[in-house]
């Protein structure tokens, strides 16, 4: 079918340039030899013969799992920070849990004033640790609510890897305190209620 094709396009550019192009007998036997040429180059590079390859769907982007979500809406989207933030996300991701705590263990050493680092740096850790608290991880989350004691993210990730690690108790009483200080209008006061409610209900439920 392809040649045929081939065929049917050289007819009509030939016959198009002579019909229309008003060209003498050598002009149009040059633009032949031309096209001809095109022919040969395609037969011996293409593949007419082959069928169509089938369209192949772009790769869809990551979805943003419910806790990056919350950390976006806490310390923001934008800014080095957040980017850095990003890219230890993605590395957790896939599973490269160990280039995200050196990304962060190196970020935390140039800025150890920034309270944001702090925190993904502990969850770094926390991702590195199997989804439980260690303590360097604690220590991270510590060292951020110290230097941003009004800032959510600290205890709300730390209440967080307490509760995956088995921790209910310290985790409730954690995110009560947070939910106490936290604005009736704060983006992340929903998912905090939702995720207390949850480790609040009976073990099965």
């Amino acid at each position: 079918m392809g040649w045929i094709a081939l065929l049917v396009f050289f007819a009509l550019a030939l016959g198009a340039l002579w019909r229309f192009g008003s060209m003498p007998a050598a002009g149009l036997q040059t633009c032949a030899a031309a096209l001809l040429m095109g022919c040969i180059g395609y037969a011996w590079q293409g593949s007419p013969d082959l069928p169509s390859a089938p369209a192949v769907a772009l790769e869809t982007p990551h979805t943003q799992h419910p806790e990056q979500i919350m950390r976006k809406a806490m310390m923001g989207a934008f800014g080095g920070s957040a980017q850095i933030l990003d890219v230890a996300d993605v590395l957790i991701r896939d599973h490269d849990t160990a280039d995200a705590v050196g990304l962060l263990q190196n970020t935390v050493k140039q800025y150890p004033q920034n309270a944001d680092l702090w925190v993904g740096f502990g969850n770094a850790l926390v991702a590195h640790n199997g989804s439980m608290i260690s303590p360097a991880a604690r220590f991270a989350f510590d060292r951020a609510a110290e230097l941003s004691p009004a800032h959510p993210a600290p205890p709300f990730f730390k209440g967080l890897a307490l509760a995956q690690s088995g921790q209910i108790d310290d985790a409730q009483v954690i995110w009560k305190s947070l939910l106490a200080r936290t604005p009736a209008d704060a983006p992340w006061r929903k998912d905090l209620i939702a995720k207390l409610t949850m480790v609040s209900a009976p073990q099965g439920q």
